[in-house]
């Protein structure tokens, strides 16, 4: 399993990033919950500066992952220039999860994740094909073209590690408790109650960011 980031990470520089964020977080209004909705609480910032940043949650393990995963890519693909959208696999303490994390980065650092994504959904839940370990990883990819060392190297890398610990953090960071999950602006958790079916998801998230975009200082105010 992954070295998960410490968010208390007794450094003086982190120490100040919480105490701002904890102190912005108390600053705002509370917001009452939709139907389809929850505010996060605290706000999160993002990676992400100057655009509105929606997260999907999820696990190439998680069956109701893989029946939304392409409805959100071609919603992905229609999102206005302001609006980024992002991936973030989640192990949720599971160390065969964690290994399918690095497989998602590795896969996205060598550029081969667009042609294979859909591949790995069907490998793991149509033919039951182990892609929990590095060794069983490995061999499929070979099996599906890729190369083998640039692929061992991406797996094995600092890059991907860091990114998994960070998969690791906004998981818990957004109290992430199942999958699929989208946010929007670190602000809203879409929950989907009165919603109908993944498509439904979408919608609310399409709200949520016409939300936050009335909710933003206009030009030349505070």
């Amino acid at each position: 399993m992954s070295h998960p980031v410490d968010l208390f990470d007794p450094s003086r520089r982190q120490f100040h990033r919480l105490l701002l964020a904890t102190l912005a977080a108390a600053a705002l209004p509370t917001q009452a919950a939709g139907p389809d909705w929850l505010p996060i609480t605290p706000p999160q910032s993002g990676d992400s500066p100057g655009k509105i940043e929606v997260l999907e949650f999820f696990s190439w393990g998680c069956p109701h992952c893989r029946d939304f995963n392409p409805l959100a890519t071609r919603w992905a693909k229609k999102l206005p220039r302001d609006v980024v959208f992002k991936r973030v696999p989640v192990s949720f303490g599971r160390a065969a999860w964690s290994n399918l994390a690095r497989l998602f980065y590795a896969l996205e650092g060598i550029g081969e994740l667009q042609r294979l994504d859909e591949a790995v959904f069907a490998a793991i839940q149509d033919r039951r094909i182990n892609l929990y370990t590095e060794a069983d990883a490995l061999a499929w990819v070979r099996q599906q073209g890729v190369d083998a060392r640039r692929f061992n190297d991406a797996f094995k890398s600092f890059s991907t590690e860091t990114r998994v610990a960070r998969a690791e953090q906004l998981s818990r960071a957004y109290k992430v408790d199942s999958v699929p999950l989208l946010t929007v602006a670190g602000r809203y958790k879409v929950v989907g109650q009165a919603a109908r079916g993944e498509a439904g998801l979408l919608a609310v998230a399409d709200e949520l960011i016409g939300r936050v975009r009335k909710e933003r200082p206009k030009p030349g105010k505070r």
